[in-house]
């Protein structure tokens, strides 16, 4: 439609754009939510793990005289904003999941925001334990455990050529 990836073909439909795609998904699958409330939380919830996965990837590309400055604003806001507002929601509820004790789009965008959290600092993750119960349990459904096996479709860290390749076409 608008002459871009990425495009899936689902339900005899050709869907563009990246939200569009993965709400028609967790629509399809159950994992949007029972009412318009749980959406909103769970759109929420979404929004704040891609401010944070936003800055953790265009970490590769910061300039390497500014990246320690970056990954010290990238802990900070992991530490003192993101990761304690997530456990502040599962702690709150007392729930395994964050909406309606249902697995849902955003316990697995969540997840995976743990897993680049991982890579930047391992650490971080140490004063958080109902994020890191909540990684475990969906980390061993077995679609997600096959999807992080060695050699799966997970997309593996840049090395530098690959690094170097982005700055060119995103001009950083």
């Amino acid at each position: 439609m608008f002459q871009q990836v990425p495009m899936v073909e689902i339900d005899g439909m050709k869907m563009v754009q990246s939200r569009a795609i993965l709400n028609y998904i967790a629509a399809k699958y159950n994992l949007y939510g029972k009412d318009i409330k749980e959406r909103a939380l769970i759109d929420m919830y979404i929004e704040g793990v891609a401010d944070l996965i936003e800055m953790i990837m265009y970490l590769p590309m910061t300039p390497r005289d500014e990246k320690d400055a970056k990954i010290t604003q990238i802990k900070d806001r992991t530490i003192n904003r993101y990761l304690p507002a997530f456990e502040k929601v599962l702690k709150s509820h007392g729930q395994d999941y964050l909406v309606g004790n249902k697995l849902s789009r955003a316990d697995i965008h969540l997840v995976e925001l743990l897993y680049y959290v991982e890579e930047v600092d391992p650490s971080l993750l140490a004063n958080f334990p109902l994020l890191k119960d909540l990684k475990t349990r969906i980390s061993n459904l077995p679609t997600v455990k096959k999807f992080l096996q060695p050699g799966s479709a997970r997309k593996p860290l840049l090395d530098e050529k690959a690094i170097e390749e982005a700055r060119k076409v995103f001009k950083f």
